[in-house]
């Protein structure tokens, strides 16, 4: 070869450029995948091309925000009716679900004071629930006979004080910026007796409703008094058996939920029987510094009504004013008013949210709907229970949905090494 010719061999490609051209092919490829935009249903190749998939799939027919609205309305109408049919049984079974109700809530009152005498007296269950549940009923029938006796005493002196108001207002609808004349006033007195005389038989056979309503209360009461004694010797023992029932899948789960809404339970009645104690002490040391009548019956009237949310305080607050203001007059049912407003302030703003925290906090839309269904159910009694139920449901319902669903048995993760 001579120096004149030309050299035959080229230089290879460079790598570098082949990476770039490279990386540029696969940037084309996925910009174009990327604008490409998949049909909303695959082409199963039933229907040639241009024929009109809806005769195949006549839901297709239908628009898709009208067959999502059907979807959703569906369900909503099976859940109002299940809801609707809970709430009819629960207003026909009342008679039955309020003992129950109300001895669960017994149970998770006394039910700390069992274990203590379990652990550390080492007391056989059925002995320690019968001292703890009798010596409870002991103590309520001489608080209710402290009541009773209080205010058959002071009945008389409230009479005389009440009439002696009655004159008061009368003067002052006279004389005061209405001007009422005496003929209006005794016209109007007339008619208010008139119609206790007409309407007498009426309160009469209202008196004996209420008497029968007594033996029914009678009733109840020993049904109450002898579920609580199976619910705190054998409640957990019988939440078990409840829960074999179920698909063995859904038992640990259930059995979780159900524990954790006990302690909810538990840490709600103790809560509230603290507040309620307060809110008493409160309101009573008032009474008594003003010299009220019946301030230790307005006092256990504070703390029953204290088992109600905001229905409660309001109407204890208000018959503890009215009380005054009928034994005392205007000036000290003011200050009695002070106190209440006083006493209800502290008891929302400190006491609650100090005691319960957020283990059993509610929303206060959540508590008024649940009073609401409550006393349409099962009146008064349905409203002393219905906030508690509530609060052990939402903490069930937040551990069923917290808890981490487990793995199915055939979810096997293999990790292999690729390298030979």
């Amino acid at each position: 070869m001579s120096l004149s010719e030309p050299a035959a061999t080229t230089a290879p490609p460079s790598t570098e450029a082949a990476r770039w051209r490279a990386s540029l092919r696969a940037a084309r490829e996925r910009l174009e995948s990327a604008r490409s935009v998949p049909p909303l249903l695959p082409d199963t190749g039933d229907a040639p091309d241009g024929e009109d998939d809806s005769h195949q799939n006549p839901d297709l027919a239908v628009a898709y925000w009208l067959r999502v609205s059907a979807a959703w309305g569906w369900r909503l109408l099976v859940l109002a009716g299940v809801g609707w049919v809970v709430l009819t049984l629960a207003g026909r079974l009342a008679q039955v679900l309020v003992p129950l109700s109300i001895a669960l809530l017994l149970a998770a009152l006394l039910a700390p004071m069992v274990r203590i005498l379990r652990e550390r007296l080492r007391l056989p269950a059925s002995l320690a629930t019968a001292i703890v549940l009798f010596g409870g009923v002991l103590l309520t029938v001489g608080f209710l006979t402290l009541l009773v006796t209080q205010l058959v005493d002071g009945m008389p002196g409230l009479a005389e004080n009440a009439s002696a108001g009655l004159q008061q207002v009368r003067e002052w609808l006279r004389t005061g910026p209405l001007h009422l004349s005496t003929r209006q006033l005794d016209g109007t007195f007339d008619a208010a007796g008139t119609w206790v005389s007409d309407n007498r038989q009426n309160l009469t056979s209202g008196l004996f409703a209420t008497a029968g309503a007594g033996f029914e209360v009678l009733i109840t009461a020993m049904l109450v008094i002898v579920v609580t004694f199976f619910f705190l010797r054998d409640g957990h023992r019988l939440w078990h058996l409840a829960t074999f029932t179920l698909p063995r899948r859904a038992r640990r789960p259930v059995l979780e939920a159900g524990d954790a809404g006990w302690l909810t339970l538990v840490a709600y009645v103790r809560a509230t029987v603290i507040v309620a104690f307060i809110d008493a002490v409160g309101i009573g040391l008032a009474l008594v510094l003003l010299r009220v009548e019946f301030a230790f019956v307005l006092a256990a009237l504070v703390f029953l009504s204290s088992f109600i949310p905001i229905v409660g305080a309001t109407v204890s607050g208000a018959v503890a004013v009215l009380v005054a203001l009928v034994d005392q007059g205007p000036l000290t049912a003011l200050i009695v008013l002070a106190a209440v407003v006083l006493v209800q302030q502290l008891e929302g703003h400190v006491l609650q949210p100090l005691i319960m925290g957020r283990a059993v906090a509610i929303h206060p839309l959540a508590v008024i709907v649940a009073l609401a269904a409550g006393i349409a159910v099962a009146g008064i009694i349905g409203a002393l229970v219905s906030v508690p139920i509530v609060a052990v449901l939402n903490t069930a319902l937040r551990h069923l949905m917290h808890r981490q669903p487990p793995r199915a048995p055939d979810a096997v993760v293999v990790s292999a090494d690729p390298a030979p």
